[in-house]
């Protein structure tokens, strides 16, 4: 049993000072006062658990990188209790037999809900869809996320065996050709619009980073189809100009202010459903290397929520609803999973914020194998204090 006492939840975005009991996984009593000895919460923000869509967790495979168990760490650490697991890995989930050795591998060493994407590709080259149909009883999310789809003829097939069974689809939108260049992103989402309305199916794009990718969604959406997007941290509050060395390089890569405003419109807007970290861990002799010879990627999930309460809610410009949204609500109603709201009888998997009292996010701090945060030194309101899922605490400090 866990007694949270004088903590504050959002009602009608308004914080509102309230005791929580927990007992057997589940939320039993919300009350002004709970006798008993608690967990004092005092000025700590509770809210429902973080979801993050898109976060690479690189075993089997990449483990120097990361693994099941430093990943679902540090996701708990920043306030997660749900993570999609992208599937560039090795072996590829691209069938059954190696979708198991993940799963083995979570069901092991995950402190929190790890649920793996499978590829849409066979080893996400593009040439052959994968065993998408023996998959879709063990996970209804798939992607080829890292590369992108090199061909439409491909994706096509995957995308009438996704809309007959009603699987999510998730896009890393990359022309191959032009790569890292704007029209790279904008191009490939406009062909890949055209494809997904062609078939009337639900499609999701990931991190999108430009202008011109967020009007064709925008004006998908306005045609009424189901077309749904995510941006990140890093595309919100970074742009091109601030540059300083390889834990800023990331693909889609840091764009212009321009396209940073785009970002965070869409958001705004409601044109971007959500935000995910698109966490994305490497060793540190990798990300020493030369800029144009290091790898894509940064970490984010212990500083996701951070952020964006210290950039949009702090000052204004977002609401404590629209926070929920972004980090925990949508990415659930886009998955199809129960929202994590903090209500009498639902399943307790919560986050508690520090909000009053500033943090500077430390190297040494970080649970992740992976250092390569740009935000490393930054001084933020917002940072995780504790993560309990499903009724047990997995992340204190």
């Amino acid at each position: 049993m866990i007694l949270l006492k004088n903590g504050l939840i959002n009602i009608n975005d308004k914080l509102v000072k309230k005791d929580i009991l927990i007992d057997n996984e589940r939320i039993i009593k919300i009350e002004d006062e709970i006798q008993g000895e608690g967990i004092d919460c005092s000025s700590l923000y509770i809210t429902p658990g973080f979801t993050d869509i898109h976060v690479h967790f690189r075993e089997p495979g990449f483990e120097a990188k990361e693994t099941i168990k430093t990943g679902s760490l540090s996701a708990a650490k920043g306030g997660y209790t749900t993570v999609f697991l992208m599937p560039n890995l090795n072996p590829c989930p691209d069938n059954l037999e190696h979708l198991k050795i993940e799963e083995d591998i979570i069901k092991r060493d995950a402190v929190i809900e790890c649920i793996p994407y499978g590829s849409v590709t066979v080893k996400e080259e593009s040439k052959e869809v994968s065993d998408i149909l023996n998959m879709k009883e063990h996970t209804r999310y798939f992607s080829d996320d890292g590369v992108g789809f090199a061909s439409l003829e491909v994706l096509k097939e995957a995308l009438e065996i996704i809309k007959r069974y009603q699987l999510f689809i998730a896009s890393h939108a990359e022309d191959r050709v032009l790569l890292t260049k704007r029209e790279g992103e904008y191009l490939q989402v406009e062909k890949e619009i055209e494809l997904a309305k062609e078939l009337n199916v639900g499609y999701h794009f990931c991190h999108m980073s430009t202008k011109e990718s967020f009007e064709f969604i925008k004006k998908a959406q306005d045609e009424g189809y189901h077309i749904t997007c995510e941006v990140t941290p890093h595309h919100l509050f970074l742009n091109e100009e601030q540059i300083e060395n390889t834990s800023f390089k990331m693909n889609p890569p840091l764009r212009p202010k321009e396209d940073q405003k785009a970002t965070l419109d869409a958001l705004l807007s409601g044109v971007a459903s959500c935000i995910a970290s698109d966490h994305a861990p490497h060793t540190k002799e990798e990300k020493e290397r030369e800029y144009s010879k290091a790898p894509n990627g940064i970490i984010g999930l212990e500083t996701t929520a951070a952020l964006v309460y210290t950039n949009l809610v702090k000052t204004g410009i977002a609401t404590y609803t629209q926070f929920e949204d972004w980090l925990s609500n949508n990415p659930r109603r886009l998955t199809n999973l129960p929202l994590n709201k903090i209500e009498v009888g639902n399943i307790a998997s919560l986050a508690i914020l520090d909000i009053e009292n500033p943090h500077t996010y430390t190297e040494e701090e970080i649970l992740s194998k992976g250092k390569n945060s740009p935000f490393i030194g930054e001084t933020l309101y917002g940072f995780n204090k504790m993560t309990i899922y499903k009724g047990k605490i997995v992340y204190s400090r």
